[in-house]
């Protein structure tokens, strides 16, 4: 009766095959995060020596066997490492360039409007009121010319970068 009293609270206190089979994996994804990172932001991280060397080794390895056996390497030796700051650290990147991506598809979508709707500037002007727009009109009908003319679409892209400034206060 004690032993079985024992063996159940024992259950209750180790993880699960499953549980740990799930931690391994969600630590070798980490691993994988770090190995695709930029070797600058690397250096970000304060790292075991051995855990660099193994994601620096494994950044030139080619065949996907190897890969995947240094990838399972690499998550044995982050489980020596807390995970938890590195992960976070990823995540607000990730965030960060997802934010960065937006914003670009929302200049892109201004500037192909003004391009392309007459009333599209006034409404620029409404959401910016701040902004001068004296030099968005001058480079939109730039742009129109450079493009019937087949010219380089300088005007196009500084439309862009101006867009970009505008809103970059805002």
């Amino acid at each position: 009766m004690q032993k079985e009293l024992e063996n159940e609270i024992e259950q209750d206190i180790a993880p699960s095959k499953t549980k740990r089979k799930k931690d391994m994996h969600a630590l070798q994804e980490i691993g994988e995060q770090l190995v695709e990172l930029d070797p600058r932001k690397l250096t970000e991280f304060d790292l075991p020596e051995i855990l660099s060397d193994a994601i620096r080794q494994a950044r030139s390895m080619q065949k996907h066997g190897a890969r995947r056996r240094q990838l399972q390497y690499i998550g044995r030796l982050m489980r020596e490492v807390d995970a938890l700051p590195i992960q976070q650290k990823l995540d607000s990147w990730r965030q960060v360039s997802i934010h960065q991506t937006a914003r670009l598809h929302q200049l892109e979508r201004w500037r192909e409007r003004l391009l392309s709707d007459e009333h599209a500037l006034t409404e620029f002007a409404q959401q910016y009121p701040a902004a001068d727009l004296q030099p968005l009109r001058s480079l939109i009908r730039n742009a129109h010319k450079e493009k019937v003319a087949g010219k380089p679409p300088k005007s196009f892209r500084l439309l862009f970068q101006e867009l970009q400034e505008i809103t970059a206060g805002h």
